[in-house]
């Protein structure tokens, strides 16, 4: 730990809040780094040198401060971080007055250095652990050297672990941050990382029963989570369960993806769960196939001859309702024989039978792809 300037203020400012006294810390080569007087600053101070030296309290007199150069009359103390000298804390006055004072300065000096190094560390780890997430979700780094840096951190992989999405609508890195703390605490075993300008990336525990996850105790905890938070401004979208530590980036791609396809399927949700869009999710990776191509034809077909979107809008409520024709009959305000004829025209259209499996499967497949 070296006692740089910054923290050199600090103790001043703190020691001064309860001293009438000018306070000065010196550096390693008893430089004068902070100081009540700033007229004092990098100058150096022969009784902190000798302080150092000998690692003693030096007191000086009025009669000795004539003798040493940058001087005067009062007492200098060295400091230590874990045994090891780092500087010197002087109190400038009569040593028979700030004598009963000594102590209690060098004592709040060295806690400060203690916080500040507690703190360095606890942001060292911070920064190593958001390291350590981005590689697990973009499936970088050999599995060896992941397990190795995990344990140093403390962090246990074998964990199972689901990863959610967070996505800002406003890309404010102060607002990122301090959603990353509420996500840290209260303490959940989460590890959370900013990934990109308005992405906030969460690797969640996972209770699993027979080695099934199961999101209802998850969905929960979302729920809860929204309340501490109404005033950010996001979407979240959860993934899979996929077991082993390459499964992370699993989880991560079917989360992102889940997110991007529940924003266009129900725009005015908050949260999406990969099992709730199991089937447009898997179908993402033929977005620019032929497959994907032949699938889409039918409804390209019946948007040539339904100007109005009727029929489009008719055949999303129906396979929404599950394929019930009371229930989308009552949602469209219209009479089931209405329904019945708006599906005849789709068939007429696109020439494929609504009762018939294989062609109701092609028209649902083709209707996830393109919403």
């Amino acid at each position: 730990m070296q006692l740089n300037e910054q923290l050199a203020r600090q103790i001043v400012t703190r020691a001064m809040k309860i001293l009438s006294f000018s306070v000065n810390v010196m550096d390693e080569q008893g430089l004068i780094i902070a100081s009540g007087n700033p007229d004092r600053l990098h100058q150096r101070h022969e009784g902190a040198v000798l302080a150092l030296t000998d690692n003693r309290v030096v007191e000086i007199s009025e009669a000795t401060a004539q003798q040493l150069k940058g001087v005067r009359p009062g007492i200098n103390l060295p400091i230590a971080y874990q045994g090891v000298l780092v500087g010197v804390i002087g109190i400038s006055g009569d040593p028979d007055i700030v004598r009963a004072y000594a102590e209690l300065v060098r004592m709040t000096a060295e806690l400060i250095l203690e916080q500040a190094a507690l703190t360095e560390q606890l942001q060292w780890d911070k920064r190593h652990k958001e390291e350590l997430v981005l590689q697990l979700i973009r499936g970088e780094g050999r599995v060896d050297q992941l397990q190795q840096a995990a344990h140093f951190l403390g962090l246990d992989l074998a964990q199972p672990r689901v990863v959610a999405v967070l996505a800002l609508e406003e890309g404010d890195p102060a607002r990122l941050r301090e959603l990353v703390q509420l996500l840290e605490y209260p303490e959940r075993d989460n590890l959370v990382a900013i990934n990109g300008l308005d992405e906030i990336v969460v690797l969640k525990p996972a209770q699993l029963n027979d080695g099934v996850w199961q999101s209802s105790q998850e969905r929960t905890r979302i729920k809860q989570l929204l309340a501490r938070i109404p005033d950010f401004r996001l979407r979240i979208g959860v993934g899979d369960y996929f077991p082993g530590i390459d499964g992370l980036a699993r989880s991560y791609q079917t989360a992102r993806d889940t997110l991007r396809r529940g924003r266009r399927q129900a725009p005015r949700k908050q949260v999406y769960f990969f099992e709730d869009y199991r089937l447009p999710v898997l179908l993402g990776s033929l977005a620019d196939s032929w497959q994907a191509t032949q699938l889409l034809a039918p409804l390209r077909t019946l948007a040539k001859q339904d100007n109005k979107g009727v029929l489009h809008k008719t055949l999303r409520q129906y396979f929404l309702q599950d394929c019930d024709l009371h229930r989308t009959a009552e949602l469209l305000f219209i009479h089931p024989n209405t329904l019945r004829y708006r599906l005849t025209r789709v068939e007429q259209i696109t020439g494929l039978n609504i009762n018939k499996l294989d062609d109701k499967f092609l028209l649902y497949l083709g209707f996830s792809l393109g919403e």
